[in-house]
Formats: C-alpha cells, sequence, structure tokens
C-alpha cells in the first residue's frame, strides 16, 4: 500500500521586520511535523477580499499588512532550495498555471529548480483562475485549451535533449526553439495537476504523474474522479495506478475547541467561502451572493468586492458550510477528516493552514503548533 504523506503550502505573502518570516515559519513546521515537501502558491491577488484584511478582522494583518502583497513563486523556491540541503523537502509551486506564462519559461524554470534542489522539484500546474489573468490581459475565454497545449509543449521541450523542436499549435507554436537544461541524474520534475472538469481530468490522466485537486469537493466526489482520471490514463496507454493521488487542503486548526469555534464564525473563514461553488452553499440552505451558477475560485474577483459588500455577502454563512470547505478542528478531528479521504483514495495531502485568519494574531500564531501535531499524526494514516 503507497504509504501516506504530507506537505505544507505557503502562501508567499510579503511580510514586515523580516521579509522571509512566513517561508522561514513553514519551512519549520513542514520540518517539525515531518512533512515530505514544503510549497508556494502562485498568486497575484489573495483568494479573499483585501477589503476585509484588516486588523478588526484578521489577527496576521498586524505582520502581514498587505493580502495582495504576494511573492513571485518561482524566485521563493531558489530561495527555498538554498536553505533546504539538511531539510531535504521536495519543493512545489501550488500550482501554477499557463496563462501568464509561455510554458517553455515553465519548463526552463522548473527544470532550474530540479537541479538547484537536487531532483526535488514539483510543477504544480492547472488553468488557473480568473484573477490571476483576466485583469492582467490574459486571454481567459479557453483556459483548458491553453493548458494542454501548455503540457505539451513542457513535455516536446523536456524530451528534446537538446534539438531544435518545431510544433504547431494554436497557443504556444515552436519554430526551432531550442532547450538544452538537461535532466538532474536522468530526471524531470513530477507534473501534479490540478483539475476539476471533465476535460481537465481526462488531461491530468494523460499527462500528470498526480493528481492534484485544490477546489471543494466531498470525498465520495473525490474517489469518482480519481476513477475518472486513471481511466484517461488507461486510455492514454499509461500504467492508471502510476497516477498519484493528492489533494490541497486548507485548514483551520487549533489545540482548543473553543478557538476552532472563533475561528469557523471569524469573517475570514467565512470570507474564504465565497471561493466555494453555489452548490456547496444550496446544501447548508443558503444562496451564494454571486448567484445560482456561480462556479467558485475559478471566477471570483476577490479584488473589486468593497468591505461592505463583503460582509453583507458572508453575514449568513453557517459554520457547517465553512468545516466543508476546510478542514476544520482539533488536532484529532482533522486526522479523522484525513483518514475519510484516505478511505476514498487520496495519498498525499497537502495542508494550507489558514489559522492566522484568527482575529486574534496570538491565537493565528500558535496553530502552527496545532498543524505539527496534524502532520505527525497523518503520516500513521
Amino acid at each position: 500500500m503507497v504509504k501516506f504523506r504530507t506537505g505544507v503550502m505557503d502562501s508567499g505573502v510579503y511580510t514586515r521586520f523580516s521579509p522571509d518570516l512566513q517561508f522561514r515559519g513553514s519551512r519549520s513546521v513542514a520540518v517539525a511535523g515531518g512533512a515530505d515537501s514544503l510549497w508556494v502558491t502562485d498568486h497575484l491577488p489573495s483568494i479573499l477580499p483585501a477589503s476585509i484584511w484588516r486588523p478588526e478582522h484578521v489577527g496576521i494583518t498586524r505582520l502581514a499588512p498587505h493580502a495582495d502583497g504576494i511573492y513571485e513563486p518561482w524566485t521563493a523556491l531558489g530561495y527555498l532550495a538554498a536553505q533546504n540541503r539538511f531539510a531535504r523537502l521536495r519543493l512545489g509551486v501550488g500550482v501554477t498555471d499557463a496563462g501568464r506564462r509561455n510554458p517553455a519559461v515553465t519548463a526552463q524554470a522548473a527544470a532550474t529548480l530540479q537541479h538547484l534542489s537536487r531532483g526535488r522539484a514539483i510543477l504544480g500546474i492547472g488553468t488557473g483562475i480568473r484573477d490571476n489573468n483576466e485583469p492582467y490581459g490574459v486571454d481567459w475565454r479557453t483556459p483548458v485549451a491553453r493548458f494542454e497545449e501548455a503540457l505539451a509543449t513542457i513535455r516536446a521541450l523536456w524530451d528534446s535533449h537538446g534539438r531544435l523542436v518545431s510544433r504547431d499549435s494554436a497557443h504556444f507554436p515552436l519554430r526551432d526553439a531550442v532547450f538544452d537544461i538537461p535532466p538532474y541524474r536522468g530526471t524531470r520534475p513530477e507534473i501534479w495537476v490540478a483539475a476539476g472538469g471533465p476535460r481537465m481530468l481526462r488531461a491530468a490522466g494523460r499527462y500528470a504523474d498526480v493528481w492534484f485537486p485544490g477546489f471543494a469537493q466531498r470525498p465520495k466526489e473525490y474517489r469518482q474522479r480519481l476513477e475518472t482520471v486513471r481511466s484517461a490514463a488507461s486510455d492514454a496507454g499509461r500504467d492508471p495506478a502510476a497516477v498519484g493521488a493528492a489533494a490541497v487542503f486548507s485548514v483551520l486548526t487549533a489545540t482548543r475547541a473553543a478557538d476552532v469555534d472563533a475561528l469557523t464564525d471569524s469573517v475570514g473563514a467565512r470570507a474564504l467561502t465565497l471561493c466555494a461553488p453555489a452548490e456547496m452553499w444550496a446544501r447548508h440552505g443558503v444562496d451564494h451572493p454571486l448567484g445560482a451558477g456561480f462556479t467558485g475560485l475559478q471566477d471570483l474577483l476577490p479584488q473589486v468586492l468593497d468591505e461592505r459588500t463583503t460582509l453583507e455577502y458572508i453575514d449568513r454563512v453557517p459554520r457547517s458550510l465553512v468545516r466543508e470547505f476546510c478542514l476544520v478542528g482539533t488536532p484529532d478531528e482533522i486526522v479523522d477528516q484525513l483518514a475519510e479521504w484516505r478511505d476514498h483514495g487520496l495519498r498525499y495531502a497537502v495542508l494550507m493552514n489558514l489559522s492566522a485568519i484568527h482575529p486574534k494574531l496570538l491565537n493565528g500564531m500558535f496553530s502552527n503548533a496545532a498543524l505539527i501535531s496534524v502532520l505527525r499524526r497523518a503520516k500513521r494514516l
């Protein structure tokens, strides 16, 4: 049976006093918890509306005052690689997209990280989300087609062995292109594909080393989609069992139940549910304020929501909705939830600790102790 593994996702946000404060904290948590990997997100704006990123709502704003002040991931990963000699963590981007960077540049960045990390790089990639693309002039009409072509381009360049590559593509044509960074000891970075819809699940089956969804779903749905991914892998002539099963989870945790309740009821936690699709809201008896057909994070533009609007939108969010959208609870409760996901096929959980959105700064900071406990216990699943 495949061993259950964990990773830690860092939001990569700028902090006062020390620019790498959060990176050092996440690295320490990953090492102390026995995690396998450390990840950095690839966002320009935050997934939370910056309008509520205020001390009266979110405690961590005293250290990280800019919700949208998010570092560029490949630069950050290069820095983390230099600090990783003894920790030996795998390093991943979770996840980049095919819209804002030419795939040749992504192939170059990932291959570089593979060497700098001594073979521990992971390329997490997906279609991306609207707020990272459309506001910056990226065509958002055909994200899946762009993604498929980007992956095919990356594979073609990695497999070229320095020979000139020409390839027709509606999005990324190659004309006598050269790529000559060799594999690290014969290995390229693993490709972890974030996929949710039917077409993306089939693409994950064709191309992914690991299926890596980062969207809201339930364990039963996860199992069904994993079966779709592996069926597509079989159709493509691949060994379906060779496609790993991972997922990224937002985590709200504390050692005391009272602090968990305060987290769940906080403005920040309830605002997170704006990233959930309308169908999830409906399961909890409330209408999504952005409409019955709203698909969730992929189409959210949080940067345009002012404070008053955001507070009105989240006024009726129940605890049950927050608890479905995130992993919520004490360490024991979080591990129990992960065990249910394991029973539905999950073998690798990347945890993003969002407990710093607690209204009190110290409560949010102390949540790292709870996360370390989760990581240690999850290794025994």
